[in-house]
């Protein structure tokens, strides 16, 4: 009786163990830049998803700055959605529209960069960051506010899915 309990109690132990893995396998949430999560996932910070957000969006922040509307816009999937304050854009084509009038020469286009970003998976090939946009001209803040993207990798990378920025 003794040793059909042990017996027992190893498979539950080993499906427990299973569990706990497949949940932390399934939601990570990785925060950079304070708040209080951040102590609790501070070994994720580095996770390779939360890696290749940030070089996602430095990818498109360098673009931004460089004054390449076709690099910024190529990390978003062809038929991403953009929604602002105001409007729902939908399709890659139309986001580039968009933001078109900044690229022209001689229009201003201040500094990006993100702050903040957060990183929750959702599933193997999705996720959702949360970042705070920032643009700067020198020292001065033009505009700060929250973006929410959803991605999913395709073809072997990361691309922005829905677009949410206020």
């Amino acid at each position: 009786m003794e040793a059909s309990r042990e017996r027992a109690a190893v498979p539950a132990a080993i499906v427990a163990a299973l569990v706990l893995l497949a949940t932390a396998c399934l939601r990570v949430h990785v925060q950079r830049g304070g708040g209080s999560a951040a102590s609790a996932v501070s070994a994720a910070r580095d996770s390779a998803a939360f890696r290749e957000v940030r070089e996602l969006l430095e990818h498109g922040a360098r673009a931004w700055n460089a004054g390449d509307l076709d690099g910024f816009v190529s990390d978003y999937a062809a038929a991403a959605t953009f929604v602002t304050a105001t409007r729902v854009v939908r399709g890659r084509a139309a986001i580039r529209q968009l933001y078109s009038r900044r690229f022209e020469p001689g229009a201003t286009r201040d500094s990006l960069h993100f702050e903040q970003l957060e990183v929750d998976v959702l599933g193997r090939d999705e996720l959702n960051a949360i970042a705070y946009y920032v643009l700067q001209r020198g020292d001065s803040v033009t505009a700060r506010g929250p973006t929410s993207l959803v991605m999913r990798r395709m073809s072997g990378r990361w691309y922005i899915v829905h677009d949410h920025s206020s």
